[in-house]
């Protein structure tokens, strides 16, 4: 009787272990840091009237400025669109960008003539962008030269 108990937890240990054995162990990937802040990024960010300064003075003709930008895993370059404009704006109404060399703090829009470094602060709700634009390429660039911070909300 001793040896059938023997057999059958010997028969049972077995079948668990194969059981056990078979299953997937693998886990999914980890995403990267561009995948994680592309998925933060990828929104339509609104700015209030008080939201957008150049060269530390707030300015005024942003208050109904939507900045959306998008993008899919796996791209090097991704798009933005941006409404709401005043006359006098750092934006074209459409363009791209892309990561820079440190994805969890700079973006490069409009890569090529009209390329623009930008440092960003982001989380799942607000949005900081801080560059300086020189105005290569638009008229009257006096006016829109300078350094600005950009805060956006949702």
């Amino acid at each position: 009787m001793k040896s059938i108990a023997k057999i059958f937890v010997l028969l049972a240990l077995s079948a668990v272990l194969l059981t056990y054995s078979s299953c997937d162990n693998t886990k999914p990937p980890t995403p990267t840091d561009e995948e994680v802040q592309l998925g933060k990024l990828s929104k339509t960010w609104k700015t209030t009237s008080t939201s957008v300064t150049k060269d530390g003075v707030v300015q005024t003709g942003y208050t109904n400025f939507t900045l959306t930008l998008s993008g899919t895993v796996g791209a090097t370059s991704f798009g933005y669109a941006a409404a709401g404009r005043p006359p006098l704006s750092p934006w074209l109404s459409s363009g791209n960008w892309k990561f820079d060399t440190d994805p969890l703090t700079s973006i490069i829009r409009d890569s090529g003539v009209d390329e623009l470094k930008m440092t960003y602060f982001v989380t799942e709700t607000t949005l900081q962008l801080t560059f300086n634009f020189q105005g290569t390429g638009y008229a009257r660039v006096g006016n829109v030269k300078g350094q600005w911070v950009m805060t956006f909300g949702l």
